[in-house]
């Protein structure tokens, strides 16, 4: 419980999706095996990257990270899911339900800001490939990553603090799987105004530049490879991008329309599904999108597992 506010809830309840105990098990088993396939992908990607040389670029070390953060934000929520399929009790504390809006809030809006940060990199290396070494250093690439942390955690700061300031003391039954901006606000008993008005602008200020940065990259990049003279040039540019435009599209798509909506237009049941996809669908096929139309990855993977299978045979 927050000092200065008059929350009288200290628990609250997750309804999830079902009550029917066979659904339930089903869902355990369908969400087990997708928190795993994310678990899997996403760490299996980050150690790849550190392991194999070849892929000590910028931006497999910004896909390296991008990875770190889907297992992060997947393994947020993904537990408290699957104790509420797994147990009667669906309980969360105020604190508990606090904290993992707020590392989810880091975790979400530190991806927003490194798909922008990975569109500036495709720019370079299609736009400017003879000075790319050059603007994206290591240092910048550091730097671009750390500044990414720390607007994310600026923004989840200031939300979590205006949001978990407001009063609960009517029903603690949360109509989601997960302490996500709208339920809670529908559920507040007090004057929500201020903290809706902060959500969105928080959001508008994440999302709006790193969606500008990437139509803007984008736009000089399609322009860049359509100047290039053979088809096989062109389809070799485009490649590059095509994972990271699927990314983006997905995860775009599904965050804008969830909270760049004013309060009123929430229908709990439908953004129940709609959540699923940036939280635990999204991490769950970055890797593959990634991984499959990426050369390099399944060379550096064959490569590994060559590695693997021979110092078995030693």
């Amino acid at each position: 419980m927050l000092k200065g506010n008059h929350t009288t809830v200290t628990e609250f309840i997750l309804l999830g999706f079902t009550d029917n105990q066979h659904l339930r098990v089903m869902l355990f088993v369908v969400f087990l095996f997708i928190y795993l396939l994310i678990l899997v992908g996403n760490l299996g990607m980050v150690t790849l990257v550190r392991i194999e040389s070849r892929l000590h670029t910028p931006m497999y070390f910004f896909l390296s990270n991008l990875a770190l953060l889907d297992a992060g934000y997947s393994t947020v929520i993904a537990p408290q899911t699957l104790m509420a399929f797994a147990v009667e009790s669906k309980a969360i504390t105020f604190t508990g339900c606090a904290l993992q809006f707020y590392f989810f809030c880091i975790a979400v809006s530190c991806e927003c800001c490194l798909l922008g940060v990975m569109a500036y990199d495709r720019f370079t290396a299609i736009c400017s490939p003879l000075l790319y070494t050059v603007i994206m250093s290591k240092r910048f690439c550091v730097l671009l990553v750390l500044g990414s942390y720390l607007a994310s955690w600026v923004n989840a700061t200031v939300q979590t603090l205006f949001i978990f300031r407001l009063s609960f003391c009517g029903s603690n039954i949360i109509n989601h799987f997960f302490c996500d901006v709208p339920p809670l606000l529908k559920l507040s008993c007090s004057d929500t105004r201020i903290a809706d008005i902060v959500h969105f602008t928080c959001t508008a200020v994440v999302v709006t530049p790193t969606i500008l940065i990437i139509l803007i990259s984008y736009i000089y990049i399609l322009v860049a490879i359509l100047r290039i003279n053979s088809a096989l040039g062109q389809c070799k540019a485009f490649s590059t991008c095509a994972s990271h435009l699927a990314a983006i599209t997905i995860f775009y798509g599904t965050g804008c329309f969830m909270y760049l909506r004013p309060s009123s237009k929430y229908l709990m049941d439908q953004d129940k599904i709609i959540s699923l996809f940036y939280t635990l669908m999204i991490p769950m096929l970055n890797p593959l999108i990634y991984s499959l139309r990426n050369m390099e990855v399944k060379k550096a993977f064959t490569r590994m597992l060559d590695r693997k299978i021979y110092s078995q045979w030693i």
